[in-house]
């Protein structure tokens, strides 16, 4: 029974993860928990949750190029925990339960969490790559957008309609265009990175050998940090 045991292929989801379909959405759970902290300490530090931009930590973590070009280098991921006014975080945390405990699950939890992760990269690259260099950006919604272009994907690897996904990810985009003080270039740039990342893990060698999409999503994060580098250089 031991030596079944151990020979015996442990069940794994699309993306190569250990399936637990029961699982409790740990991640997820996580990362709304820490955004929802991030804001109220803000909110305390300035005296008002609708003013928590006035906060020195804000000023501090925010995304600028210029600054990121000076060596501040942590404000490429701080600036996806940061959120504008309680409107702002509410909305994205939304997103984030609506689209992540379900990800999470069909992924796994590690795979999940390096798609956030290097979604949120994304979209600080496109912001550094294309943006003002003296402009501002915080919030989560590069990584939200990564995970609308991941679901598209998954649910095409299942053989389940991605159409409810698309007509979503067509009103954001419109909506990104429209509304005033929205970030185009992060909520594309996580849309795209989010797209790459969810193929990597889904498609191609990751059904053989769980390990490849992490490479392969290892390349996409290192092809980030090369853009950025090489951004960098002329700001």
């Amino acid at each position: 029974m031991a030596e079944a045991a151990r020979t015996t292929r442990a069940p794994r989801t699309v993306g190569g993860g250990r399936a637990r379909p029961d699982a409790t959405p740990v991640v997820t759970i996580t990362l709304v928990a820490v955004n929802v902290v991030v804001f109220v300490l803000t909110a305390l530090s300035a005296g008002s949750a609708w003013e928590n931009y006035t906060s020195p930590w804000v000023e501090a973590t925010w995304l600028v190029p210029a600054d990121v070009a000076a060596g501040q280098w942590w404000r490429l991921l701080t600036a996806g925990f940061l959120h504008i006014g309680p409107l702002h975080v509410a909305v994205n945390m939304f997103a984030l339960w609506v689209l992540g405990r379900d990800l999470e699950l069909v992924l796994g939890r590690l795979r999940y969490a390096l798609l956030y992760g290097v979604s949120l990269l994304g979209g600080s690259t496109a912001i550094m790559l294309f943006g003002d260099p003296d402009r501002p950006v915080a919030g989560a919604s590069g990584a939200v957008f990564g995970l609308m272009g991941a679901l598209v994907v998954v649910l095409r690897r299942l053989q389940l309609s991605p159409t409810p996904a698309l007509l979503t990810i067509g009103l954001n985009v419109v909506l990104t265009f429209t509304i005033p003080g929205l970030s185009v270039l992060g909520h594309l740039g996580g849309l795209v990175t989010g797209l790459l990342v969810a193929a990597a893990l889904v498609h191609g060698p990751a059904r053989s050998d769980p390990r490849a999409g992490l490479w392969a999503v290892g390349g996409i994060a290192a092809v980030l940090v090369v853009l950025i580098a090489l951004r960098v250089l002329t700001l």
